[in-house]
C-alpha cells in the first residue's frame, strides 16, 4: 500500500458552473481516507428537500442524480460552515483581543508614568517584560493536553478569569517586586489561550478552511494594538482619580473587563464537535464526517499516550517550525511592546505616540486576513511566509537607515505588515502538517512556546540608552530574526518538505506501510503523508511544487 499524498487543485476535475456557484474547488467532492466516514447526514432527505436545496442550478444537475447528491451535500456543508463561523469565531476573536491587550498594555502604561511611580529603572522594566515570557512559554506545551482533558468550555473561561484577576491586581502594585509577581502569574494564566484556541479551531475545520479563520482570529492581536492605543489615551485622562495614576487605571479597568468576559465564556465557549451542545445530531454527524474525509484524527476519540508526546519531540518538522515561528514571534513582541516607545523616540509626545500606533496595527489586521485567504486558496503557505517577510525586512531596514521621522514611521507600517500575517500563517502551516489530536496539540505547544520564549529577547533589545541612536540595536536584532529565522527557515522548510513529497511520489517511503492494516496506517498520523501547504490524499501535480 503506497503512502497517500497531497492532491492540489489542478490534479482533479475542474469545477462545474454549479460547483462554482456553491464555492467548491476542483476535486472538492471526493472523500478519502479514514475508512468508514460514518452515516451520511443527507441520506434521510426526501427528493423534494434535495430539489429545494439545489434549486436554481442547471438542468444538467436535475438529470444527474449523483451530481445533484454532491451539490446537495455541498450546499448543506456551506450552511454548516456559516453556522460554525457565527458561533465560534467572533467570541474567540474577542478573547484573543483581550488577551493580547492585557499582555501588551504595559507598553502604553510606560508612557504615562509607570516607571516613575514604581521607582524602577529601564532595566527593571525590561526584566518585568521578560518574566512574563518565561512562565508563559514553559507552560504552553502542556496546555493543549489540559484543554483536551478538561474541555474547552471549562479550561478557557477558567484561565481568563484567573488572568483577569492578576491584571486587576497589577494596577494595585506599589513596587518592582509586586510588578514582577504580577507579570509572572499573568504569563502562567495566559499561556493556554493562543495555542489552545488554534488547536481547538483545527479540530472543527478542514485544513483548507482553517487558514482564513486562524488569520481572522489572530488579526484580533493587531486590532488590540489599535484599540489599546486609543483606550490608553482615554484612560490616561483618569490620572489622579481615586488617588490612582492613569497607568493603574489601565490595568484595573482592563482586568475587570477580562474577568467579566471570562465569566460569560462559560456559556459562550463550546466543547469539541462530538460534544458541542449547539449542534444538532445531524450537524454533529456532518462535522465529524467532514473531518474524517479530510483525514483528521480530531474526528476520532483518541486517548492520550506518551508515544504522541515523543512522536512530536522526535519529528524534525516540529523544531524547524519552531525556528520559523521564533522568526515572526520575536519581532511581534518587540514591535507590540515597544511601538509606542519607538514612535515616542521619533519626537512625538505621549498621547500622540499612543494615537500614531493605531494605523500600523489596522493595516496589519487587513493584510493578515488577506494572506489567510490567499494561502487557503493557493495552498502555498511557505511561499506566503517568504513573500510577506520581505515587507518586514524592508520596513526594519528603513528604521535602521533612515533619518527622517516620516520615513521611519512608514517603516513601522511595513514592519507590522511583514510580521503579523506570518504568525497565523505559520500556525496554520504547522497544524496542516501535523496529524493526530494529541501530537498536533503537543507540537503546537512546543512551537508556540519556543516562539514566545523569544519574548525574553524581545523584552531586552529596546533600551533607554539607545534612544539617541534611534534604537539601532533593537531594529538590527529584529531585522536579523526576520532574515535568518522567518525567511531563511521558511525557505528551508519549503525545500525539505518538497524533497519529502518527491520521495512519496516515487514510492521511497512505501515500506513504512508494508504489512499494516488501514487502522495501523491511520495511527501513524502525519508520518504517512506530509506536504508544504495542505494535506489530502490523491495524486499531486508536480507543477505545483
Amino acid at each position: 500500500m503506497s503512502l497517500p499524498e497531497k492532491r492540489d487543485s489542478d490534479s482533479a476535475h475542474s469545477p462545474s458552473s454549479d460547483e462554482k456557484k456553491l464555492g467548491v474547488e476542483a476535486g472538492g467532492f471526493e472523500t478519502h481516507g479514514h475508512g468508514d466516514l460514518g452515516p451520511d447526514p443527507d441520506a434521510g432527505l426526501s427528493e423534494e428537500e434535495k430539489a429545494k436545496i439545489v434549486s436554481g442550478l442547471t438542468d444538467e444537475v436535475k438529470s444527474s442524480p449523483a451530481q445533484a447528491q454532491k451539490l446537495t451535500s455541498l450546499a448543506q456543508d456551506r450552511k454548516l460552515l456559516w453556522k460554525l463561523d457565527l458561533r465560534l469565531i467572533p467570541w474567540l476573536c474577542l478573547l484573543y483581543l483581550i488577551s493580547f491587550l492585557d499582555r501588551t498594555n504595559i507598553g502604553n502604561a510606560r508612557l504615562i508614568g509607570l516607571e516613575d511611580s514604581l521607582n524602577i529603572t529601564g532595566g527593571q522594566y525590561n526584566a518585568a517584560l521578560s518574566l512574563f515570557f518565561v512562565s508563559y512559554s514553559l507552560s504552553e506545551p502542556l496546555t493543549n493536553i489540559l484543554l483536551k482533558r478538561l474541555r474547552p468550555s471549562i479550561f478557557i473561561p477558567a484561565i481568563m478569569v484567573a488572568w483577569g484577576i492578576v491584571m486587576t491586581t497589577m494596577g494595585l502594585v506599589h513596587n518592582f517586586s509586586g510588578l514582577m509577581a504580577a507579570r509572572f502569574f499573568l504569563g502562567l494564566a495566559e499561556a493556554g489561550l493562543f495555542p489552545g484556541i488554534n488547536y481547538y479551531l483545527s479540530c472543527w475545520y478542514r485544513r483548507d478552511e482553517f487558514g482564513i479563520r486562524a488569520a481572522i482570529f489572530f488579526s484580533a492581536a493587531a486590532v488590540s494594538g489599535s484599540f489599546g492605543g486609543l483606550l490608553a489615551a482615554a484612560i490616561g485622562n483618569m490620572d489622579g482619580v481615586g488617588g490612582k495614576r492613569g497607568w493603574s487605571w489601565i490595568f484595573i479597568l482592563e482586568g475587570l473587563a477580562t474577568v467579566l468576559i471570562g465569566i460569560a465564556s462559560f456559556w459562550m465557549v463550546f466543547d469539541f464537535p462530538d460534544e458541542a451542545t449547539f449542534l444538532s445530531d445531524v450537524d454533529r454527524q456532518r462535522v465529524i464526517r467532514r473531518l474524517k474525509a479530510d483525514q483528521q484524527s480530531s474526528a476520532e476519540h483518541e486517548e492520550f499516550q506518551m508515544s504522541y508526546f515523543w512522536a512530536s519531540v522526535k519529528d524534525w518538522k516540529t523544531w524547524l517550525y519552531a525556528v520559523i515561528y521564533m522568526g515572526c514571534d520575536g519581532p511581534l513582541y518587540a514591535f507590540s511592546l515597544f511601538l509606542p516607545t519607538i514612535i515616542n523616540g521619533l519626537g512625538y509626545k505621549s498621547t500622540e505616540a499612543q494615537l500614531l500606533s493605531v494605523p500600523p496595527y489596522a493595516a496589519a489586521a487587513i493584510l493578515t486576513i488577506t494572506i489567510g485567504y490567499i494561502a487557503d486558496r493557493t495552498r502555498q503557505r511557505g511561499l506566503c511566509n517568504m513573500g510577506v517577510s520581505i515587507l518586514g525586512i524592508i520596513g526594519f531596514a528603513m528604521l535602521l537607515s533612515a533619518k527622517s521621522p516620516g520615513v521611519q514611521y512608514a517603516g513601522t507600517f511595513l514592519g507590522a505588515l511583514g510580521i503579523y500575517p506570518c504568525i497565523s500563517n505559520t500556525i496554520t502551516w504547522v497544524s496542516n502538517n501535523t496529524e493526530g489530536v494529541y501530537k498536533r496539540g503537543v507540537t503546537m505547544g512546543f512551537v508556540i512556546g519556543w516562539g514566545n520564549l523569544n519574548g525574553v529577547v524581545s523584552s531586552n533589545i529596546y533600551l533607554k540608552r539607545d534612544q539617541k541612536s534611534g534604537y539601532r540595536t533593537g531594529h538590527g536584532i529584529v531585522f536579523s530574526y526576520l532574515v535568518l529565522f522567518l525567511l531563511g527557515g521558511s525557505a528551508l522548510q519549503y525545500v525539505l518538505l518538497r524533497r519529502e513529497n518527491k520521495k512519496r511520489r516515487e514510492g521511497g517511503l512505501d515500506h513504512l506501510t508494508v504489512g499494516k492494516t488501514e487502522k495501523e496506517i491511520e495511527a501513524m498520523g502525519d508520518v504517512r503523508y506530509v506536504t508544504f501547504y495542505l494535506l489530502h490524499r490523491g495524486t499531486p501535480n508536480p507543477k505545483k511544487f
